[in-house]
């Protein structure tokens, strides 16, 4: 008997080639590759008869009736999983996905190597005051090598916010390499899983008020919204950095340019924006001590291959009917496996 057909759509490509490899190990999936650019209608004729949507991640990447919420979902009937194509998930509504019977998932741990280098090379580059000293000998002749003392970072105190994945392994370099006492704030974690991942439990005014280095390695939520607000910069150490290589809008950015403006945190280094990408004239632009890169910190050819080959492996899973290993709305398992009953063992 012929197997029914598993429609997955994606929108211009995957993150790398290798997903429609992995898929293309099953003949009863078929990949439509959409383009922004054509129709609306031909487009949502598409998704309107989609089994699976690989969506982007980033939210300001992709126009907002393509972001998967309670009105999107209602146009697509037949959709039974939105696959994340990193290990955020911006774009879409996991309450609107479970109301649906719809599973989500992403591809948590992908890309945590380069999101901790790139964390680990903030911290490092703000310290030695490397971005300074670069944009001075770029724009005149003569620098006064004591006019930009920098810091060692061995055995200061890092708070990490979020142990996930980026989180843990951040923890390992900095404890590791450079005997950093690692607190971290996680709520969602039992007290015997921060030992196990290098770091010591802190309440949120502790971590706040006792690190060197502030590192942001938790996934932007109606709870983390604006977390980093006026009142946390305030409750921060003076004279301490802050790093967000996680996402645009867990910090508040006109609180964090007065905390750096008034001096009393020293630099920050910053990867995600509210608006990506920022503006050439953003406020924390004109700041010598605040370090930037355009959402970048994950974008390496290592992590892009694995986030890739975690989405294709778990694709591949879910459209055979098995249990994907990152599944954001476990409850719900059970009704996506009803639906998929119906729709390909009928």
């Amino acid at each position: 008997m012929t197997q029914a057909e598993k429609r997955i759509v994606v929108f211009e490509k995957f993150a790398h080639p290798v997903t429609a490899d992995i898929l293309g190990r099953d003949p009863s999936i078929t990949i439509d590759m959409l383009q922004l650019s054509d129709p609306d209608a031909e487009n949502w004729q598409a998704l309107s008869a989609a089994h699976g949507y690989q969506i982007r991640a980033a939210r300001d990447e992709l126009p907002l009736p393509f972001h998967c919420d309670g009105d999107f979902l209602a146009r697509c009937p037949n959709l039974l999983v939105i696959s994340s194509m990193g290990a955020g998930f911006d774009t879409v509504d996991l309450d609107a996905c479970s109301k649906a019977g719809v599973i989500a998932v992403n591809q948590a741990g992908g890309n945590a190597e380069g999101v901790a280098e790139h964390a680990l090379g903030m911290m490092l580059m703000l310290s030695k005051r490397v971005g300074e000293t670069d944009q001075v000998m770029r724009a005149r002749n003569g620098i006064g090598r004591n006019d930009f003392i920098g810091h060692n970072i061995q055995g200061k105190t890092l708070g990490i916010i979020g142990l996930g994945h980026v989180g843990r392994r951040v923890a390992e370099l900095c404890g590791g390499l450079f005997a950093m006492r690692v607190l971290a704030y996680d709520p969602y974690l039992e007290d015997s899983d921060f030992a196990e991942r290098g770091a010591t439990r802190a309440t949120w005014e502790e971590l706040l008020s006792q690190s060197d280095f502030v590192s942001v390695h938790c996934p932007r939520t109606a709870e983390t919204l604006n977390f980093l607000d006026d009142g946390a910069f305030a409750l921060m150490k003076p004279g301490a950095t802050f790093i967000n290589t996680a996402r645009g809008g867990i910090h508040d950015e006109a609180a964090l340019y007065d905390a750096l403006d008034s001096g009393h945190l020293r630099a920050a280094g910053l990867d995600v924006w509210a608006v990506e990408p920022p503006a050439k004239d953003h406020p924390l632009l004109s700041l010598a001590n605040v370090l930037a890169s355009p959402h970048t910190a994950g974008v390496t050819h290592e992590s892009r291959h694995q986030v890739a080959s975690y989405a294709g492996e778990q694709l591949l899973e879910i459209f055979a009917g098995r249990r994907p290993p990152r599944l954001l709305n476990p409850e719900i398992w059970p009704v996506f496996q009803e639906r998929y009953k119906a729709l390909f063992e009928a």
